[in-house]
């Protein structure tokens, strides 16, 4: 993917976090995930009273894209305050579809980008395998 191609990634995910709902935490996030056939799809969160039923942008992103028939995945821009970073539950199910994904972590504030494997953010995931399937 070329640095342009990445940009447009980061810009729709920073687009994303414009939309999110997150009146608890106040902590907006954005997602955009590439698939292997070029299409990107975007999500931000959406926060709920009972925080468990949040839903991350990560998952927001994926299920848009699964839900158009989409299964695989090359890259993922996640846009917050901070270091962004997928939670433990985003690792697992993006694992589940590209355990090769990349990520590039943006904090538009301070500037600061990082790009890293899925695998490095999560050595052990849970897998199909351990069900004996």
């Amino acid at each position: 993917m070329s640095g342009g191609e990445e940009e447009a990634l980061i810009e729709a995910a920073q687009a994303a976090r414009k939309q999110a709902y997150a009146p608890y935490s106040t902590y907006q996030v954005g997602s955009a995930l590439q698939t292997r056939s070029g299409r990107i799809y975007t999500g931000c969160n959406v926060e709920n009273a009972s925080y468990g039923l949040t839903i991350c942008s990560e998952r927001v992103a994926l299920a848009k894209a699964v839900s158009e028939g989409e299964r695989e995945f090359e890259l993922l821009a996640i846009c917050a305050s901070g270091a962004p970073a997928p939670c433990g539950a985003c690792r697992q199910v993006l694992y589940e579809f590209s355990p090769d994904l990349v990520l590039l972590l943006v904090d538009p504030q301070k500037k600061q980008r990082a790009r890293v494997d899925l695998t490095t953010l999560f050595p052990h995931a849970f897998q199909s395998s351990s069900l004996g399937i």
